[in-house]
């Protein structure tokens, strides 16, 4: 596990697993929510993006969390390992809620500078139809790599912990 790419629903944990893993494989990991957003939420253009991504999995080691559907193709092909956080959406949902509580008027440590914690509408609802919308085209995505690469699923905070575990032993 060299190149790992995080992904799944707002509220999955992806960024909190990308920290816990990379402090156990000595890992450098990249929070693309950071690289992403400027302050007061302005988007960094797609060609941007795709230019940061491109340089990013250049690196002989890296953990990359964040979804970006458009720009996913990049980290996919450059990871060996692939982990899809398919948690429920309720925990995803609560999650979120919970985030936005306990980063109020500030901004998270996995976001970009000048976007304090905010919740809208849109998010919820992209949360809640994720089981929907995105995870038949991410597994499909998932099943049509290479073979040699190392897709993990984990559907349960529990398989997340017992996943974690495995690399206290480092």
């Amino acid at each position: 596990m060299k190149k790992v790419v995080l992904i799944g629903s707002g509220g999955a944990g992806k960024s909190t697993l990308a920290r816990r893993l990379g402090e156990k494989l000595k890992v450098n990991v990249y929070h693309l929510d950071t690289l992403f957003w400027k302050p007061n939420w302005v988007g960094v253009p797609k060609e941007e993006q795709r230019k940061i991504q491109n340089d990013l999995v250049k690196k002989e080691q890296w953990i990359i969390d964040g979804n970006y559907g458009s720009t996913m193709d990049i980290r996919l092909n450059a990871a060996d390992t692939i982990i899809f956080l398919d948690i429920q959406r309720r925990i995803c949902l609560y999650r979120a809620f919970k985030r936005m509580l306990k980063y109020r008027n500030k901004t998270r440590p996995d976001m970009g500078a000048g976007c304090e914690e905010r919740i809208d509408l849109g998010f919820l609802k992209w949360i809640w139809n994720y089981p929907k919308t995105k995870r038949p085209e991410i597994l499909k995505r998932l099943e049509q790599l290479p073979k040699g690469k190392q897709v993990i699923i984990l559907k349960s905070p529990k398989d997340v912990e017992q996943f974690i575990e495995k690399y206290n032993k480092f």
